[in-house]
């Protein structure tokens, strides 16, 4: 197994070594902001990312040590007794192309000095819910950390070693319960600023209060948890299903804007590279179930923090699998040289390797068959609940699962021969897209010819 692992990272190590640092040189020598973070994830000004960091970081310094709670020594001690862990989680601080005094990174901010230094901020961070913030929310607290290493050689090969991952699914499902308790209800205030009912979110989301089901009366406007806040539902009426009675109109999966469309999607592909190709094998994980949608469509769309997180049946139809599939969490392309907001631009990537959620389902309509819909989690958004079982029929609109703690990306995916003229309701795929309403019609099935 170890040697399997060191292979890995020193593939990944020869790979990326030419890819990153040229980018984070012209980065940090413009002394321009970061692009906009798609989805509002981490904030669009990185000076914004900086401070709050920063804040972290002196606040952390200021207590001084502290005993980290069980899940994260446990994993201080995988990192210290395993070599090549050792060896990657030591590099990826030290390949941050940093300045004098040495703990800045390449824009001269305050940055995490090396891996228990991680540790500490991390364990800082699971006892906290995000708050609101309009010039861009740090709803991905453990990303904003690991912002510049995760993008480093190191880096890389560390965060796609699968025992790597199995812990931090272990540390993400140990901040998951915090957010599902009450205590994590004090960010769901009337705070001006950072208070999700405050006067700058009730700007952002004017119409919260008619959408979704919720009483502002109450303390809390009734919500029990942060995660009961994330995961909240529409007002009976707000997204109507498109086109009930007729199978052939496709409705919209996510509250979610579109980012590709791809039509005669290869079995096996090379996922890595700049365009980030699907690869059907490994998305869906079998290469049996893969064979079927060769040369087909697949359409992606992503959710952003102030979305609605919860997922819809596109079509109605006989749920035929369910699987949570285990991967990566802040893994990036690094093809893609720095993306400050990473995995953002790695979404076509993150589908072959981060932790998702598959359904497959066959519509009723056989012009549309089996389809498989992936809802792929993004860094600390990967709480992936299936709310479905096999054998279950559901209707156009129905409920499936949700994201907690978040939104993400996901993908519809059709067989060849499946003809389809999508509505992407005026605009075209990429970055820049904006919500396409749930439930509503994304695409229209053509009658297949006998």
């Amino acid at each position: 197994m170890k040697k399997t692992v060191l292979l890995t990272g020193v593939l990944v190590l020869l790979l990326a070594a030419g890819l990153v640092f040229g980018a984070w040189s012209a980065q940090a020598d413009s002394g321009k902001t970061a692009p906009y973070r798609v989805g509002k994830w981490l904030p669009s000004d990185q000076k914004t990312l900086d401070e709050w960091k920063s804040e972290l970081i002196s606040e952390s310094d200021a207590a001084g040590s502290v005993r980290l709670l069980p899940v994260l020594q446990e994993f201080k001690d995988m990192i210290e007794n395993d070599p090549v862990l050792f060896m990657l989680f030591t590099e990826m601080f030290k390949q941050v192309p940093n300045k004098p005094p040495y703990d800045k990174d390449p824009t001269g901010k305050t940055q995490v000095r090396d891996y228990r230094h991680m540790l500490q901020l991390m364990n800082t961070i699971l006892t906290r819910a995000p708050e609101f913030n309009k010039t861009g929310l740090v709803g991905f607290p453990i990303n904003a950390i690991l912002d510049w290493p995760m993008g480093t050689p190191a880096g890389a090969a560390a965060f796609l070693n699968p025992m790597v991952n199995r812990q931090l699914k272990k540390i993400l499902t140990q901040w998951a319960v915090f957010l599902g308790s009450a205590d994590s209800r004090y960010v769901l205030s009337d705070d001006p600023e950072n208070g999700w009912f405050g006067r700058d979110a009730k700007a952002a989301m004017p119409t919260f209060v008619d959408d979704f089901v919720c009483d502002p009366k109450l303390p809390y406007y009734g919500f029990k948890s942060w995660d009961d806040f994330f995961t909240r539902v529409f007002r009976e009426g707000r997204r109507p299903v498109a086109s009930p009675g007729d199978n052939s109109i496709i409705a919209n999966s996510c509250e979610s804007a579109p980012y590709r469309l791809v039509r005669d999607v290869k079995l096996r592909d090379k996922f890595w590279i700049k365009a980030q190709p699907y690869s059907l094998t490994h998305m869906l994980g079998d290469e049996e179930l893969a064979r079927q949608f060769e040369g087909g469509t697949v359409y992606q769309a992503f959710l952003s923090a102030l979305s609605y997180h919860r997922w819809h049946s596109p079509v109605s139809g006989k749920i035929v699998k369910t699987q949570i599939l285990d991967g990566s969490y802040y893994a990036e392309a690094q093809s893609m040289g720095f993306d400050p907001s990473g995995p953002n631009e790695s979404q076509g990537y993150i589908t072959q390797v981060a932790a998702r959620g598959l359904i497959c389902i066959e519509a009723d309509n056989p012009d549309i068959g089996l389809m498989a819909i992936l809802y792929v989690g993004m860094a600390e958004v990967s709480s992936n609940e299936i709310t479905v079982y096999e054998g279950q029929h559901v209707e156009k609109g129905d409920q499936l699962g949700m994201f907690h703690f978040g939104g993400s990306t996901h993908t519809l995916i059709f067989r060849p021969g499946v003809e389809l003229d999508f509505d992407l309701h005026g605009q075209k795929p990429g970055l820049e897209s904006s919500n396409i309403p749930v439930r509503s019609k994304l695409a229209t099935v053509r009658k297949t010819k006998k």
